[in-house]
């Protein structure tokens, strides 16, 4: 594997390394490629994620917290200069395959430093059944890639504080029942930050590649598509009708917008993640009728498990019609 370094240490936005994913993504193809990052106190999150749902605005604002949304799914995330993030690029394009092969990855590596790590759910790393790593996944360009946290010496307080869960999430309030969820690396190890990053480059990656300006210059522009206001705040659809569900595919929150019986438009928010066109899979819902029947037809057409991942058709349909579990 490849790591892809930059030619300084400047401290960047959150959005330049995201742009700098979609990049790597697009112009370095046939070989698997990593990288770490850190940011200043930042809340990220995901592509089908309502802000004002899971941001604290007035904490976040209050105490000079940045925020982005990223185009994977998933929930939201605290980050800040003692929390590593980890980026990986690669060909493969079945996402169960791509994730269990990412975490297992991390999980053996922190296992060479003496932690008792393990691949957790669906997209968590913990260690004595505490997270320490949560991650997402999207594509770009033909290429997969899969991000997240991995929590070294995170401020726990400022984690809780700026994030406002739903209440089916384990995570739910104060900073002592976080901690019974979620830990730090540091309590496990004996080297440093430092240490830690050339530990982790050095055991998954076998060559380097340094990004010339011009590069980075050109992730400069893609990172202007994260910074603008429409992209940030989102899209907050019209409504006559929610649904909400939560299973293996993560939180679902369906919102529904109906004239006489018939569907005028179908959006699906929550920590989900998306596998294929999702825009595309809703638009086929449109002028269909809300029953059960008419979208069964919908979905004999385009099944559900080929846009969301680990959601199949029971689950949708029980969410959206609202049947007992």
């Amino acid at each position: 594997m490849r790591y892809i370094a930059l030619p300084d240490q400047t401290v960047r936005r959150l959005s330049f390394y995201l742009a700098m994913e979609e990049y790597i993504a697009r112009t370095r193809t046939g070989e698997d490629c990593f990288f770490m990052w850190q940011v200043n106190p930042t809340v990220i999150f995901g592509r089908n994620q309502l802000m004002e749902n899971e941001i604290n605005m007035d904490y976040v604002r209050s105490h000079g917290i940045e925020y982005y949304r990223r185009k994977s799914g998933g929930g939201c995330v605290y980050a800040d200069f003692s929390n590593i993030m980890f980026s990986y690029i690669t060909d493969d394009f079945n996402v169960s395959f791509t994730f269990d092969r990412y975490l297992q990855l991390i999980a053996h590596t922190l296992n060479k430093l003496g932690v008792k790590a393990q691949a957790s759910g669906r997209n968590d790393i913990t260690v004595e059944g505490k997270k320490v790593s949560g991650n997402a996944f999207y594509r770009v360009g033909g290429r997969s890639i899969v991000h997240g946290t991995m929590l070294f010496d995170t401020n726990l307080e400022n984690l809780v504080l700026s994030i406002t869960p739903s209440n089916e999430k384990l995570i739910t309030k104060g900073v002592e029942s976080v901690r019974k969820r979620v830990t730090n690396l540091k309590e496990y190890l004996d080297i440093d930050i430092e240490e830690f990053k050339q530990f982790m480059r050095s055991s998954l990656c076998d060559s380097e590649e340094c990004l010339p300006p011009d590069d980075i210059a050109r992730i400069g522009e893609i990172e202007q598509e994260y910074l603008k206001e429409e992209w940030i705040l989102g899209n907050n659809p019209r409504y006559t009708l929610v649904r909400r569900g939560y299973g293996s595919a993560g939180e679902i929150e369906a919102r529904i917008e109906i004239k006489n019986g018939i569907v005028k438009a179908l959006n699906l928010m929550g920590d989900y993640f998306p596998v294929g066109e999702i825009d595309a899979f809703l638009h086929r819902f449109r002028e269909v009728p809300f029953t059960r029947e008419a979208f069964d037809r919908v979905l004999d057409e385009a099944p559900i498990e080929n846009y969301i991942h680990r959601l199949d058709r029971e689950a949708f349909t029980r969410i959206l019609f609202n049947d007992p579990t």
